[in-house]
């Protein structure tokens, strides 16, 4: 689409009609029911083709797309562990996302924390995040895991490991037989209908929980941001315009 601005044009090919749930906000359909949803949804059944009981480990785990992840790993029968940055979205994950542990990795030892939570390895890993993180946890992968790679957010906004450093561990993708996949999610935008279908009731009856934080005008927008680079958003950002 469209940047910062107030009207936007283009194709009527590319909109369809909305068809909303009077019981569900707009907003939700930005979220869950939107791209969010999609990313989390395809991303995890498509990519990791997750059986259950096997262990799942979610980098970002507190973030719009992360959380999702979460919550649906957890309906798959999966064992879930979130990495996320801060007591509070660690909190917020088991209490809310019903994850069977939580690391914070500003704070904890995440290689530690990995080998308490998934003593029997890690078969299924979200990947959002990239760098000394997922070094741990490529440490630690079983025969056969799957990785679907669907961002490296500690390399956004600019920011580059320095030379020799992280991900060191590739090697074990062969050791272990291993995949790691990229996916981007507009390959998915043919299934947005089935996907939202599956998870509205899922939303109405409360069992796929997420979070939203606003602020208000287009001057808010870069604080905003800012907040995103920082890590400092719990949920999906909106700004009103």
């Amino acid at each position: 689409m469209g940047g910062w601005q107030r009207f936007w044009v283009g194709s009527a090919r590319a909109w369809e009609p909305l068809r909303r749930h009077p019981d569900i906000p707009l907003s939700t359909y930005l979220g869950p029911l939107g791209l969010q949803g999609l990313t989390a949804y395809c991303g995890l059944t498509d990519v990791c083709q997750p059986v259950a009981g096997e262990t799942l480990v979610v980098t970002a785990a507190a973030g719009s797309v992360g959380s999702l992840v979460c919550q649906i790993g957890k309906r798959l029968g999966l064992r879930v562990v979130g990495i996320a940055g801060g007591p509070e979205k660690c909190e917020w994950l088991l209490e809310s996302c019903g994850v069977d542990g939580a690391i914070d990795y500003r704070n904890d030892d995440v290689g530690t924390r990995l080998d308490q939570l998934c003593p029997d390895g890690i078969d299924v890993v979200f990947e959002n995040v990239g760098g000394p993180v997922l070094d741990r946890i490529l440490e630690r992968i079983n025969r056969n895991a799957r990785i679907a790679l669907c961002g490296l957010v500690s390399t956004y906004y600019g920011a580059r490991p320095p030379a020799g450093q992280s991900p060191v561990n590739l090697m074990n993708l062969v050791n272990q037989r291993a995949t790691m996949r990229g996916f981007i999610v507009r390959d998915y935008l043919p299934r947005m209908a089935e996907v939202r279908d599956l998870l509205t009731p899922w939303v109405l009856d409360g069992s796929l929980v997420h979070r939203e934080e606003f602020s208000a005008g287009l001057e808010s927008a870069p604080a905003a941001m800012n907040r995103l680079a920082r890590g400092e958003n719990l949920g999906l950002q909106f700004v009103y315009i």
